[in-house]
């Protein structure tokens, strides 16, 4: 998954960014809301974690702003504002949920699982191909009945292509959904994560397969 984090304060910022980035996800950081434009416009993101207090303005209107032109995006507000009215303002706003500063990682992540779950119809289901069985929400996958241990870049790897067997990524929309822009990938680094996990679907009945100066894509045989 993809997250765009839109929070001023430096160090909770690397935290986050760090928590998620442990959980296999790419986590762009934006310190203001100009910049969340700027990387809107450059990339799809699968769920926002939006500060309200920024120094260009209020994220509560950056969200009014989003679902106003009709982006569908997940958000998660993130609120130093306890008041259960607060709460229900930016629910009504068009956030998908909301966290209260200070608060736990766990937490967090948890309030990410739940609304990436409600979102997307890929991460509530079990998916089944060419022998493969994969659940995306509990990080497994069973190939004859034998669990196969991943890691967290190609467990999302594996999300993305069995997501839509038989379409053809290219290396750089693969690099989009595993990497933020602040970490520096090459070619050879999508072709590793690849490899590995070529071998941990041995056995199947599916394979990558390489279509040259194009990408990958997941297929039979």
């Amino acid at each position: 998954m993809r997250f765009l984090l839109v929070e001023d304060n430096r160090d909770l910022a690397q935290s986050v960014i760090d928590r998620l980035r442990l959980d296999g996800h790419a986590v762009d950081h934006a310190a203001t809301l100009a910049d969340a434009l700027d990387c809107l416009a450059a990339a799809p993101y699968d769920l926002i974690l939006l500060d309200i207090s920024l120094p260009d303005g209020d994220g509560r209107d950056f969200l009014t702003d989003q679902r106003r032109i009709g982006r569908d995006t997940a958000i998660i507000v993130m609120t130093a504002r306890a008041e259960v009215s607060d709460r229900v303002d930016v629910l009504d706003l068009g956030a998908d949920d909301y966290v209260t500063k200070p608060f736990d990682f766990s937490e967090l992540e948890a309030r990410c699982r739940a609304v990436l779950r409600r979102r997307g119809v890929a991460l509530q289901t079990v998916q089944h191909f060419a022998g493969m069985t994969f659940n995306p929400l509990n990080a497994s996958l069973s190939i004859g009945g034998e669990m196969r241990d991943l890691r967290n870049r190609e467990l999302r790897l594996l999300e993305i292509l069995m997501a839509a067997p038989e379409r053809i990524f290219s290396k750089s929309q693969i690099c989009d959904r595993l990497f933020s822009y602040a970490e520096s990938v090459t070619d050879n680094a999508i072709e590793v994560y690849v490899a590995r996990l070529r071998k941990k679907i041995e056995g199947s009945g599916a394979r990558i397969e390489t279509v040259r100066g194009i990408g990958y894509r997941l297929t039979r045989g």
